[in-house]
């Protein structure tokens, strides 16, 4: 039987990046990276840059950056798959957001043009903590969030990956949409409070309003674009919607979705919140 040609969009971010490393690990050659950073090279934002990122590609992991809800998702994404499939891709496996309205929109682009599609759901991943927009404040010793009590499912990035891997090489999860969180819901508050304990450190925690967190990020020089982001995932995804834990990675991989817990505890001990990393970031 003829390898898959995996193009993995996104190749470098949090789950992308550990897709490509379970493919590899696994024996596949035949996966291309995609990146501005890679050859070729692929920009959501360039769209001469698609044709030959997918060239002799049979199936392809749709990361849309930054967010499928942001305004003109939906567009490049149907773009995109349009001439994918055009150009012979037969599987997508879409990564969309859990409780995201936009982004089941971008779902519903997929399905009409990819000859066999998954979709993927999850929301905050416990990564965003350590490797995203939560570890500066982290450093610093002092988050502050709007939403403090709203309670989150956080998701491991190391579970979606298997989970995705799974769907890119096994034919029996064909047009399936698969909804993955952690075993266990937490507010931010409480999942800082474990990540002081963890790191023997004093972490303050600071409930806002939105119109606070606004501010601060403005005050900080944050772009409009990612404020936009930020309040759209704090207003409506934040909501209690997701509230909620899903079975769907223990029945895909047969054991239990990892704790946020866990991973806390992994993160603490390779170092990553030491406060060493500050200056670097």
């Amino acid at each position: 039987m003829k390898e898959q040609r995996i193009f993995v969009t996104g190749g470098t971010g949090k789950t992308g990046r550990r897709v490509v490393e379970r493919l590899q690990q696994s024996g596949h050659r035949n996966i291309r990276v995609g990146s501005r950073s890679h050859q070729p090279a692929f920009d959501w934002e360039n769209a001469a840059t698609w044709e030959e990122a997918i060239a002799g590609i049979d199936t392809v992991y749709i990361t849309y950056q930054p967010d499928l809800a942001v305004p003109g998702a939906s567009e490049v994404i149907a773009a995109f798959t349009a001439l994918a499939s055009l150009r012979g891709v037969t599987k997508m496996v879409l990564l969309s957001g859990r409780g995201e309205k936009e982004a089941q929109l971008c779902e519903e682009v997929v399905k009409a043009r990819a000859e066999n599609w998954t979709i993927v759901r999850a929301s905050w991943f416990s990564q965003n903590f350590s490797e995203s927009i939560f570890l500066e404040p982290i450093l610093a010793g002092h988050v502050a969030l709007p939403r403090a009590s709203a309670l989150e499912p956080f998701t491991d990035a190391d579970d979606i990956a298997d989970v995705v891997v799974k769907c890119l090489l096994e034919d029996e999860h064909h047009g399936q949409t698969y909804e993955l969180t952690g075993p266990r819901l937490l507010s931010f508050e409480q999942a800082i409070h474990e990540i002081a304990a963890a790191t023997g450190r004093s972490i303050a925690f600071q409930p806002l309003s939105l119109d606070q967190y606004d501010e601060m990020l403005r005050s900080y020089q944050v772009p409009e674009g990612h404020i936009w982001l930020v309040n759209y995932l704090f207003t409506e995804v934040l909501d209690g919607r997701n509230s909620s834990i899903t079975t769907d990675i223990e029945r895909l991989l047969g054991r239990k979705a990892r704790d946020f817990s866990a991973y806390v505890a992994d993160t603490a001990k390779r170092g990553q919140w030491d406060t060493a990393h500050l200056t670097s970031i």
